[in-house]
């Protein structure tokens, strides 16, 4: 199977038999990365993660007044 990286656009090949090409092919909302990509999403997020500014908000759900 044939992808390419949502990113820089390189094209790879994938077996037909592994996991990751049953998930693009079935559920087609998953993107691919290429390794390069994946690995440089990962270490700049591992080096934001390490400054300690770094925060994950949950989103709040408004409440409605019924007043």
């Amino acid at each position: 199977m044939k992808v390419q990286c949502v990113l820089c656009d390189e094209v790879n090949e994938l077996e037909d038999d592994s996991l990751q090409a049953k998930r693009l092919r079935n559920r087609r909302i998953y993107m691919y990365l290429c390794s390069g990509c994946y690995d440089r999403i990962d270490n700049k997020t591992r080096e934001r993660h390490a400054t300690g500014s770094f925060k994950l908000y949950d989103a709040k759900k408004k409440k409605k007044d019924l007043i």
